[in-house]
């Protein structure tokens, strides 16, 4: 069984909370041309009622949460979790905040019939262990709804991506040379669709459901 690492944990966390100030500028560009209507569309497929989003950073998804649905919403990084409370007080987001490691969920068992992240476990220092515990807390029958960056399919860039993704990490806290449908796989989920969203499949989104009787 996977275990937590403190010293990879802490690093996450300390780079995100040196980015939190700046990270919706660094991103604004994406988000706007690709990130908000992917976003848009994953929310859209959220049917509830009681849903987990892991990393919800500064808030992004905010927009776009249904109506209808009771949302608990955790991030690592205390910065970024800052942000996200004055987004959801703008937004006037019905919406439960709190400071939490995807790794070790303070939850109990079958709390949530949906989890939801985006972006998310390209971070997570141990995707697999952060999938397992949002499989634990997902009621049987469940959904994982997510749309993530991973390593392309093409191996030329996918073997510049592995080549780079030790340096990248280290700078910003994000791998980018995961094989994040096989972590889900291995968590336990079972695979429902996998949809590419870009150029290479770097960007996909994933549905995958909590076996029944587990």
């Amino acid at each position: 069984m996977s275990t937590i690492d403190p010293s990879e944990t802490k690093h996450t966390q300390q780079r995100y909370n040196l980015i939190a100030p700046f990270y919706d500028v660094m991103e604004g560009w994406t988000e706007r041309r690709r990130y908000r209507s992917w976003r848009q569309q994953l929310w859209q497929e959220v049917q509830g009622p009681k849903v987990l989003e892991l990393g919800v950073g500064t808030g992004k998804n905010m927009p776009f949460y249904p109506d209808h649905i009771e949302i608990v919403a955790i991030d690592l990084s205390q910065k970024m979790l800052a942000r996200a409370r004055k987004r959801a007080a703008k937004l006037s987001t019905d919406v439960t905040l709190r400071l939490m490691d995807a790794q070790q969920l303070e939850f109990s068992s079958e709390t949530f019939d949906e989890v939801v992240a985006t972006f998310v476990f390209c971070s997570v220092p141990d995707p697999v262990l952060g999938l397992t515990e949002a499989l634990r807390v997902t009621k049987p029958g469940g959904r994982l709804l997510l749309i993530e960056h991973m390593l392309a399919d093409a191996p030329p860039l996918a073997r510049l991506m592995t080549w780079i993704d030790g340096p990248f990490h280290w700078l910003m806290g994000v791998h980018i040379a995961r094989r994040t449908v096989d972590n889900v796989q291995a968590a336990g989920w079972q695979i429902e669709s996998v949809t590419p969203l870009s150029f290479a499949s770097i960007f996909r989104k994933i549905i995958a459901r909590k076996p029944e009787g587990d």
